[in-house]
């Protein structure tokens, strides 16, 4: 039999820590799965640590590089105390919750020993890091696989080191995903073939030699699409705590709605301008695997949420999906009459912004050569100019570029619609709907992928343009 016979009717369903972070978000899940197998012949479960434990280990590894030791033991008892609390809440059978207490307790113990080889050593390197933070992960898929067994859902939990094979690149590994193909047929297969659920951890994978790294932002979802791809699932359902992909943060336009079906390009424009959606790079090997995507809420499980497709053929309804807007930015700008045609002064620019380790997240330049302003994160700003002045300070002796300087606090506002590269008069709208509302805008920049328009204004502003371009939307 073919992979792709004995796959077929295969669902990978990821849940994050908010849909695993107290008892009533597990009762969703528990639901959720059940539903899941009474339809699909099988089924694979990949889960985050629960709410907050993933950046409470890392802060504690970084207090402890610190020399501070204090809090450890109260941290394990609360660890302990929060995984112990669901399996007490769902598992009746005492010899079940003791096993399941007890592989708990090991890998406490194993967090205890990390934090301390670290205090020893006085240093958090990005090898211990991952070590310490993917315990969360394995914790969390204990828990869960016990509660489903004790609910009649035949599940194992399985580490995801067994079966993800990554580079050594430490924090953002990258997968090698002939060995992980390998070893998902080798490990996950035979669980399948059993009728059985596998709980897998999120976020973690390991070496060739075994040793754990952690995949890097939205790793969780980008472990799902690994298996997924790996197992030539038929869908991918990714569970958050929001009705899929939002027209806008509702925080901010109470009456944002979900975007039904958006491509993996305006996916990728979303993330990159500060969206709370799915990191591009994790669902690639979905897209390219051809699998189905969705984004559900679990607290809303009756919600059809979103649909990502991929970009061909191009999906026209609706011009602009979505707005999105990053607070907190300053624009620097390096102007000087002497930078006409003088070539390199970009390139030297961006190397010196680079060596303090800032990213830009939105570029703009006069068409006369005379000016360059990108946008940072405000915090920033200062840092940057004086590392430009540095860079620069021949050419502003000599006045061939006249000043570099930062403005006020500004916001990145960005429209998003593949629609939008087949629609004539698009950015008319945009800027005729911030005029009405008096917005000025500061700086334009338009991504080559031609799916998004950004701009830039005050942020006082921010209320009011957002709401202005988010009454364009139309659904």
């Amino acid at each position: 039999m073919s992979v792709s016979q004995h796959s077929r009717n295969l669902l990978v369903m990821k849940f994050g820590g908010t849909s695993v972070g107290d008892v009533l978000a597990v009762q969703q899940v528990v639901d959720i799965v059940r539903e899941a197998r009474s339809s699909w012949s099988s089924v694979v479960v990949v889960a985050s640590a629960l709410a907050g434990v993933t950046e409470a280990l890392l802060s504690q590894a970084f207090k402890v590089a610190q020399g501070d030791e204090s809090e450890i033991e109260a941290n394990i008892n609360n660890l302990r105390a929060r995984h112990q609390a669901l399996l007490e809440a769902f598992v009746a059978e005492e010899e079940r919750r003791r096993e399941a207490l007890q592989s708990i307790e090991y890998l406490l113990q194993r967090l205890a020993s990390l934090w301390q080889a670290i205090a020893v050593l006085g240093e958090a390197t990005p090898r211990a890091l991952d070590a310490v933070a993917g315990m969360g992960e394995r914790m969390s898929v204990r828990v869960l696989a016990a509660i489903l067994n004790a609910v009649e859902i035949p599940a194992q939990a399985v580490d995801a080191t067994e079966l993800i094979v990554t580079d050594a690149q430490f924090q953002s590994a990258h997968p090698d995903m002939e060995a992980t193909r390998v070893k998902v047929e080798t490990f996950l297969r035979p669980l399948l073939a059993l009728g059985m659920v596998p709980v897998v951890t999120g976020f973690i994978g390991a070496t060739p030699e075994g040793i754990p790294t952690t995949l890097g932002r939205g790793g969780s979802d980008y472990s799902a699409a690994i298996l997924a791809a790996a197992l030539h699932a038929n869908e991918v359902w990714i569970w958050t705590d929001v009705d899929g992909v939002m027209t806008a943060d509702p925080r901010l336009i109470p009456e944002a709605q979900t975007v039904p079906r958006l491509t993996y390009r305006e996916v990728a424009e979303l993330a990159y301008f500060g969206a709370k959606v799915l990191h591009p790079k994790t669902i690639r090997p979905i897209i390219e695997a051809g699998i189905r995507l969705r984004v559900l809420n679990t607290f809303n499980p009756s919600h059809p949420g979103s649909e990502i497709v991929g970009d061909a053929p191009m999906i026209l309804d609706g011009v602009i999906k979505a707005v999105t807007a990053v607070r907190n930015q300053r624009l620097i700008t390096v102007e000087g009459r002497g930078m006409l045609g003088v070539p390199g002064v970009a390139a030297r620019t961006f190397t010196a912004v680079a060596r303090t380790g800032t990213s830009v997240p939105l570029i703009s330049q006069a068409s006369s050569e005379q000016s360059i302003c990108f946008a940072v994160p405000a915090e920033t700003a200062s840092r940057i100019v004086t590392a430009l002045e540095e860079e620069f300070a021949n050419e502003i002796k000599r006045r061939d570029i006249d000043r570099i300087w930062a403005s006020e606090e500004v916001v990145i506002l960005t429209v998003v619609g593949s629609g939008m590269q087949h629609t004539p008069g698009v950015a008319g709208r945009v800027f005729g709907a911030l005029g009405a509302q008096g917005v000025n805008v500061i700086a334009i920049a338009q991504g080559s992928s031609e799916v998004s328009i950004s701009l830039v204004v005050k942020a006082e502003d921010l209320q009011a343009g957002l709401r202005a371009l988010h009454n364009l939307i139309k659904i």
